[in-house]
This record gives C-alpha cells, structure tokens and sequence, in this order.
C-alpha cells in the first residue's frame, strides 16, 4: 500500500530537538507527497483524536525551540490493550495510514505495540537519558550535557569562593549517562550512577585525599537513581568533615535539564533522523527505530531498542577516575 497520508507524535518526557525533528517529518513528507497530520499530547492524542493538518508553515521558525510544539504526555488508557485497539481505530478513522514517533523507552514500546497491531510506524530515539540501544545518541541528549556543563562550571566558582563540596543532582532514574558524561567533562571529584557508585567509605578517602591538598572545592555529580540519595550523602560529609573544611550543599537540576535552545549537534541529528523516518516509512518498512552508529543512520528492529535498557561505557567510569586523581 502506498502512503498518502502519516502521522507524528512527541510523547513521554520532552527533550530537545523534538521540534527540528517534528519539522523535518512534515517538509520531508510534504516533499514525497504525502500529507502530514500532527497528533496532539502524545498518545492521549490519538485516543482524544487531537489531530490537526500540518504544511510547510505549521514548522516554520521552530527549530530553535526546545520542547514540543506538539506537546506531550503519558497516557495510562493506551497502556491496556483496549486503550490501543481503540487508539488503532481512531488512527484509521482519520486516514492516517503510517505513524512517525519520537519518544524514549516508554513511547517506542508503545510504538511497537501498534506496530504488532497492523499499523506501520517507525520510531525517533527523544530521551535525554540515552538509554535507547540502536543509536549511540539520542535526540536531546548533547543540549541536556551542555546544559548541566553550564550549571556545573558556575556552580564550581561559588564552591571555590566558599570551600563548599556540592552535590548535584541531575537526571537518570535508571541510566547514568548524564551523571558520568557530565561529570567526565566538568571535572567533578566523585561521579554515582544506578550501574556504578563508590560506596561512603570510597567517598570518605578521596574526600580526605582533596582536604590534604587544601583544594578550594568538592564537587559530586549525582544521578537521581543512585543508591545513595544526595540528602544522605550531605549528612555524611558534614559529619564526616573536620573544620567544616567543606561544607556540603545540594543542588538539584531538575527540568532545567529538559529545557533550552537545541545544539546544532541535536538540530542536524533530529533532521536526519525526522528526514529517514519519513523515508523508511514511504518504502515500506515498519517496527523500526532510526539511530545514529558510529556517525551513519541505522535502523534497529523497535523490539530490540526498547527491549533492555542501554548501560554507559563502563571503561568511561575508569577514565573519570584517571582524571581525577
């Protein structure tokens, strides 16, 4: 069957670079043909039939946006198999005969269920935490780092100022990416992530290592679903901290991480990708995520990206501890 007419969707947590992405499906399938409808709220949007025609001039001037012009959400009704089937009638009653979806773990297993239920659909790796296997980064993932860089290296010069250690908190409910890649770039003294973490008598040494060197600062980069939370880790070097040498202070990121202006990295990376998705589709294929290896677009069959979740580089862990001894 020839496609005539796709769907798009952003759904799950945003990231940036969601909006060059979403404009490069439109003007990419505008320009084989093919009509655009761009589907509201994720996959409540699908279920509410929040769907609107889109043209050239529906994206223009947002590729320099963060967020979703399309919005987004988590929907508990497309969850259960009536919440598809109906989500499935929905998507033909309004003609739409191919789906492009980009979202992270979550939103690509929904896209694999509607595969498995006839509908053609191929996913875009959107998650900040680059936990998605098939792609070695996904869309948003460099303005995110680039963001806590930022926030990191202004936060080191008040720690210098004050002789504070501060812990950071960034996002990774499940991945350490950030946590390690941030932490790799800035400097900081210890880094812990759900795969890896010292434990407090390993922080104890290399806290005492710094205090004998009189350094002016202690920074702990801290992935959100580490063991040890970043309160417990406070109260530690406080007692743990002779003179107050470093008086601890927390700072949690939090959605600052998702927001911002895309890198050109992220813009070039969602047009490439939002470009093949409307390819891949248009020749037929289905059940797949587009990625980026080793600088080429690569698909991935959709039950494999979604199917694990993607555990940063081990050896990186390593490296950090190189720099900072």
């Amino acid at each position: 069957m020839e496609l005539k007419r796709i769907g798009v969707l952003t759904s799950g947590g945003d990231s940036p670079g969601m909006n060059p992405a979403i404009r490069a499906v439109v003007r990419s399938a505008i320009a084989q043909n093919c009509q655009v409808v761009g589907i509201y709220r994720g996959f409540r949007g699908v279920l509410e039939k929040l769907f609107e025609e889109m043209d050239a001039r529906s994206v223009g001037g947002i590729i320099g946006r963060g967020g979703t012009i399309l919005e987004t959400s988590r929907s508990k009704e497309f969850m259960l198999p009536e919440g598809r089937e109906m989500a499935l009638s929905n998507l033909r009653e309004a003609g739409i005969q191919g789906l492009v979806i980009i979202g992270g773990n979550g939103s690509l297993t929904g896209a694999l269920e509607l595969h498995k239920l006839g509908m053609p659909v191929v996913g875009l790796p959107g998650s900040i935490d680059n936990d998605l296997k098939g792609t070695d980064m996904a869309i948003g993932v460099d303005t995110c780092l680039n963001t806590i860089q930022h926030a990191v290296d202004n936060i080191r010069d008040t720690a210098s100022s004050h002789h504070r250690a501060f812990i950071i908190e960034v996002m990774g409910r499940n991945c350490g990416y950030l946590a390690l890649m941030s932490a790799l770039n800035c400097g900081a003294e210890v880094v812990l992530t759900p795969e890896n973490e010292p434990d407090l008598e390993e922080v104890r040494g290399i806290l005492s290592r710094y205090r004998e060197r009189n350094k002016s600062h202690f920074i702990v980069v801290l992935a959100e679903g580490a063991k040890i939370k970043a309160h417990q880790l406070a109260k530690f070097l406080e007692s743990d901290n002779p003179a107050q040498h470093y008086e601890p202070r927390i700072t949690i990121l939090g959605h600052v991480q998702r927001g911002g202006s895309p890198t050109a990295f992220d813009r070039n990376l969602a047009t490439r990708l939002g470009a093949a998705a409307v390819t891949v589709l248009l020749q037929g294929r289905s059940g797949v995520m587009i990625g980026l290896v080793n600088g080429h677009l690569h698909e991935t069959p959709l039950q494999e990206a979604v199917g694990e979740l993607r555990k940063p580089d081990m050896h990186l862990f390593d490296l950090h501890k190189m720099m900072t001894q």
